[in-house]
């Protein structure tokens, strides 16, 4: 700074910030807005081995926030130091990396305590309950107080001494939905204990905003049932069960099937030893395990836990503590990627219920009156009147059609037939209808194929479907032939930043088995010597700046495969079915056959449906029939 007297240059003196300065600048990382208060309580809650946890919560957490649990609770002589910075009973001090609780900084309530006036009421087994009470930094003296057991942390007017912070809040409503989503996430990671959140603005009782009893059985039950709760019956009816491991770390949780995507990642529910964690690099494995099945504008929901040794991940990397380090990332994406892959696989051709349901919307009456339900038709016909009934609709197909390991025939129109009108349909040899995708009673409007099943009927969409079996095959093919290298006549030199060529190199054996082949040229310069022929001519300085910018946002790079993919995909778009084309009753049949035994077939390239099944029951709703 400047002297005005002297004109000259005065350093300024260096000075030690009082602790309730400190504190202050402390709560500002770890305490960002209330739904951050909350979640350090509740998580201490959970560290205290409670069973149940009830938030109250007033003007957005705002003017109030209390945390009630029946945890092991705090003995009244330690009350003191529980509020002084760096004070925790979940550490020692010797070795930062084997943490296994949420807490671990001692951070949290002095923090709360600077900005806000925070009151603890706590009790531990046979002992007498005790209160403490700070505002704004200033410590009160421990008094008596009643309270059966557990702990009761009270928060009100944060950030009060911090009146800066508060015009950086939201309105109640968006800060009480920002608590609310903070409660789910964690209640999601704990199905054994209970989670209630109230709403007291205006004082009384309040209304529960949210509420999960405790869930029983083992630990996928108990899971299963949370996430209905939490997430809906849609997601739970439509999700994968995952379960594998690898190298230390057990990956487990439900993954949803790729026709239940979303259109942002708002169902992606990521945990690391029980921690909700936001990584880049899982976050980064989740949509590179779905990129065969959803196109760039549609997300995939997930709720994944990574469990491992404490010292395998570094959980002391931000105060928040919403983000991990592992020690061998790799192994974790590999881990996520491969176990979604081999899940989605093992689904065959199965697609949401969802796409159904949102299917009987849109053909449900928009209004119907009310009173008893009347019957328009006769009652339903047994199995054999409904056979002879059908017996000239039927389709019939040879034994190839029904071979389900993959020798189904070339759906085409056998010479000296007419493309433009169906075949006759003839009773099968074998009951059809009791397959998954059931036997084909015709084609509608030469695209879409109707087929029945033995409890309801299936709506298949023939190019959708094609398009998916014939991507499946060209992938297969590839994977086993490998990827088709074309030489450049002539290599072409691209000169990068050293610490790029270093990066590019590091994966020069990965980018070859995928048709680009690389090598160091001296100085700060590649030598593309290949490139894949499948993608025609490349840009190869674009390419490897493409591969730079993924390596250096995920850690390593798919976009030589995606582009791959991309092809593959358009070569399965021309090669397919077309819209708009008659099909013989043996090659719609052979279509669903082919359907039930390739994996993934219930969605398109794009992530779309390729059929919808509807329940006779709900078609006879809709119909008014009972």
């Amino acid at each position: 700074m400047l002297d005005e007297n002297a004109g000259s240059r005065v350093a300024p003196r260096i000075r030690q910030l009082d602790d309730a300065a400190i504190n202050r600048i402390a709560a500002g990382e770890v305490v960002e807005r209330p739904a951050s208060a909350v979640k350090e309580l509740v998580e201490n809650a959970i560290d205290a081995m409670a069973t149940r946890i009830t938030i109250d919560i007033a003007d957005g957490g705002k003017t109030l926030i209390r945390v009630t649990d029946d945890g092991y609770g705090i003995p009244a002589e330690d009350l003191p130091l529980a509020l002084s910075r760096h004070a925790t009973s979940k550490l020692d001090g010797s070795d930062l990396l084997n943490i296994h609780t949420f807490g671990f900084r001692g951070e949290a309530l002095p923090a709360l305590g600077a900005v806000g006036r925070l009151t603890i009421t706590t009790r531990v087994a046979d002992e007498e309950a005790a209160s403490i009470h700070v505002s704004g930094g200033d410590m009160e003296a421990v008094k008596p107080a009643a309270l059966h057991t557990g702990t009761v942390v009270e928060l009100c007017d944060l950030f009060f001494a911090t009146p800066a912070r508060l015009k950086f809040m939201r309105t109640d409503r968006a800060e009480a939905q920002a608590i609310s989503d903070v409660v789910k996430r964690l209640s999601m990671a704990e199905p054994s204990v209970t989670f209630v959140l109230r709403d007291v603005s205006g004082g009384g009782e309040g209304r529960v905003v949210f509420r999960a009893d405790r869930e029983s059985g083992d630990l996928f039950d108990a899971l299963h049932a949370r996430l209905a709760k939490v997430l809906g019956h849609d997601f739970a009816d439509n999700a994968l069960r995952i379960d594998a491991t690898r190298d230390g770390l057990r990956l487990y949780g439900y993954a949803a099937l790729p026709t239940y995507s979303r259109g942002a990642a708002v169902s992606q529910f990521l945990y690391v030893n029980g921690r909700p964690v936001r990584d880049k690099l899982l976050v980064g494995a989740l949509r590179g395990a779905y990129s065969d099945f959803l196109s760039r504008d549609r997300h995939p929901a997930a709720v994944l836990f990574i469990d491992c040794e404490p010292t395998l991940v570094d959980v002391n990397v931000h105060p928040a503590k919403s983000e991990v380090r592992f020690r061998d990332p790799g192994v974790a994406r590999g881990l996520i990627v491969s176990a979604l892959k081999h899940a989605l696989a093992d689904a065959g051709h199965r697609a949401s219920t969802t796409v159904s349901e949102a299917t009987l919307g849109a053909m449900r009456p928009e209004s119907i009156k009310p009173g008893p339900t009347r019957v328009y038709q006769m009652d339903r016909p047994s199995n054999a009147a409904r056979s002879t009934a059908y017996q000239a609709q039927t389709p019939a197909f040879d034994e190839l059609a029904n071979d389900l390991s993959g020798n189904t025939p070339e759906l085409s129109v056998p010479e000296g037939s007419s493309s433009s009108e169906p075949a006759p349909i003839q009773e099968p040899d074998m009951p059809a209808e009791s397959l998954p995708l059931g036997a084909a009673r015709g084609q509608v409007h030469e695209n879409y194929i109707i087929a029945q099943t033995s409890d309801g009927i299936v709506i298949v969409d023939q190019h959708a479907a094609h398009e998916r079996l014939v991507y499946e095959k060209l992938k297969h093919q590839m994977a086993k032939d490998g990827i088709a290298a074309q030489a450049l006549l002539i290599p072409e030199i691209v000169e990068l930043p050293e610490e790029d060529c270093s990066r590019l190199m590091e994966v020069a054996e990965e980018l070859s088995g995928m048709g680009l082949t690389i090598e160091p040229f001296g100085g700060n310069a590649i030598a593309v010597r290949e490139t894949p022929a499948i993608l025609g001519e490349v840009d190869a300085q674009s390419l490897l700046l493409d591969v730079l910018d993924e390596l250096s946002d995920q850690g390593e790079s798919q976009i030589v495969k995606a582009k791959i993919d991309a092809i593959l995909s358009r070569v399965a778009c021309h090669g397919s079915i077309r819209s708009g084309r008659w099909m013989r009753a043996e090659e719609m049949n052979a279509l669903l056959r082919e359907m039930e035994a390739t994996p993934h077939s219930g969605q398109c390239n794009h992530g779309r449906p390729t059929y919808v099944e509807l329940k006779l029951a709900d078609i006879e709703r809709l119909f008014g029939r009972t």
